[in-house]
């Protein structure tokens, strides 16, 4: 069964993964900076709890807390009070002493039941509550030292100290209870978290409406490709992508219109060559047909000619596919098999396969005694062809001489005869395939056998050319590095005729 979820956008989901990652990091900033106040504002609220104990003592030795407190007195200290008569008078001097302050409160319980608060409450009453007073009794029972602890009150959550108070030969136990509201005081560290989230939200949705616009204009040119590939058809490869910038959608972009430069001409390409093939065929059908139709069937001369011209035309055709097979080939993917080649064998080996071509002399000129890098089997190919070439086109009985020399950069492989030679104004389209240099050499051919040459030669990342003879006659010549690191991709012969043709 097929999904019917819709797509999500490209743009929606980097916008999407932006915003976590800004939601997430803000988050994290904004939970670590609430944590941090809040502890920093228990860590206050402590302090000033702790420092009771040290005002208790300053009352229970003087009688007023004006003498200063002593540091060196801490909740773990025991209260001292001999100075005073009774555990109820220190109290009550204590509680009118040590007035409480904003969110705070304070309360002394004389044998658990509450007995002094101040006159004065600048922070809140917890007399009333029996609850909390029962809690601070049971803690502090068997306690000698002051208690801190954490209460939940119908006031709000309470931060407090008990300070058990007794005086040997007083039957009462008294506890000294400073309490702070913890929601009063964390107040302004929750409202600086609540302006925090709400600068956050603000921030996400700037950060939103700005990645929108942002994204969406870098990946413009992704939309372009999209409307671009939608639109390209075979009749219409012309389309490009606008290119914009300089960053990496702007280099994807010359990537694709450079792909789809070379899908343009790839197209021309094989529709040239459906062309070409198209025109190359017809003539032999037509003629076979033509010889058919008007064969009087009764002649047997009539009809042996007519399947000689037949049989002749048959042949050509099957030399024109065998070509054509021959180039296909030449430009398939890994086509070569590379080595270090033996100059002076191909040389010679050349040599002996050219003796015996009947109709002319052949004889080798000039050897090279040395190696390139290539494909033995497809030098000795793209050679034999010259070769064949050099046969069709010299009169009969002339000489026609081979040989290989090199020079600082190349190593070269030619082929001299001395027929009429190419005029000048042909010699840039004599490589492309059918091309019979304008028919002005007066024999036929299927017009591929120059294409293979450059075919091969280009594969192995060299050249062929072809330039005049001394006294007449044509010299091809393959031009192959002397020192290349590396061989270039398959070479496709659709390169071979767009780029004769731009020299047009």
């Amino acid at each position: 069964m097929e999904s019917t979820r819709q797509p999500v956008s490209a743009r929606a989901r980097i916008l999407g993964a932006i915003l976590a990652v800004a939601c997430i990091g803000l988050a994290v900033v904004g939970s670590v900076t609430f944590i941090v106040q809040r502890e920093r504002a228990f860590a206050d609220i402590d302090k000033r709890l702790d420092s009771q104990v040290s005002s208790l003592q300053s009352v229970a030795a003087a009688g007023t807390p004006t003498v200063a407190p002593d540091p060196a007195l801490t909740p773990a200290t025991p209260l001292n009070i001999r100075d005073y008569p009774s555990v109820d008078l220190y109290l009550k001097n204590a509680v009118s002493l040590l007035v409480p302050g904003p969110n705070e409160a304070s309360l002394a319980l004389i044998d658990g039941t509450a007995r002094y608060r101040p006159t004065t409450l600048s922070g809140f009453d917890i007399s009333r509550d029996t609850a909390f007073i029962h809690r601070v009794v049971a803690e502090t029972r068997t306690a000698r030292t002051a208690v801190r602890g954490t209460a939940t009150t119908p006031q709000g959550a309470l931060r407090y100290i008990a300070v058990p108070v007794t005086k040997p030969g007083d039957p009462e136990r008294g506890v000294y209870v400073r309490a702070v509201n913890l929601d009063r005081e964390l107040a302004p560290v929750s409202a600086s978290a609540l302006t925090y989230a709400l600068a956050a939200l603000v921030m996400l949705a700037a950060i939103g409406t700005v990645g929108w616009f942002v994204v969406g204009r870098l990946l413009s040119p992704i939309r372009h490709l999209r409307d671009t590939a939608d639109a390209i058809t075979l009749t219409d490869l012309g389309a490009r992508i606008p290119e914009q910038g300089n960053d990496d959608i702007s280099a994807m972009t010359r990537t694709v219109n450079s792909m789809l430069d070379r899908l343009e001409g790839s197209v021309d390409v094989q529709r040239q060559l459906l062309d070409d093939v198209r025109h190359e065929l017809k003539t032999p059908i037509t003629i076979v047909r033509g010889h058919l139709e008007v064969m009087d069937a009764t002649d047997p001369d009539d009809v042996r000619s007519t399947r000689e011209i037949g049989i002749a035309e048959l042949d050509r055709m099957t030399r024109l596919v065998e070509d054509i097979d021959a180039l296909a080939s030449v430009e398939g993917a890994d086509v070569l098999t590379v080595s270090d080649v033996d100059v002076t064998a191909l040389t010679r080996r050349m040599g002996d396969l050219v003796a015996v071509i009947p109709g002319h002399t052949w004889a080798i000129a000039a050897i090279y005694n040395g190696v390139v890098a290539g494909d033995a089997d497809r030098l000795l190919q793209a050679w034999l062809q010259l070769a064949d070439n050099a046969a069709k086109y010299t009169p009969e009985g002339s000489a026609i001489d081979l040989g290989s020399d090199a020079d600082s950069s190349h190593v070269h492989l030619w082929m001299r005869d001395h027929g009429p030679g190419i005029p000048p104004a042909a010699r840039h389209r004599i490589f492309r395939r059918f091309d019979r240099a304008g028919g002005s050499r007066g024999i036929s051919g299927s017009g591929l056998g120059l294409a293979i040459v450059d075919a091969i030669a280009r594969a192995h990342g060299g050249s062929v050319a072809v330039t005049d003879t001394a006294g007449g006659g044509a010299t091809f010549t393959i031009a192959l590095p002397l020192r290349a690191e590396h061989l270039p991709s398959p070479v496709r012969a659709g390169d071979v005729l767009l780029q004769r043709e731009a020299v047009e």
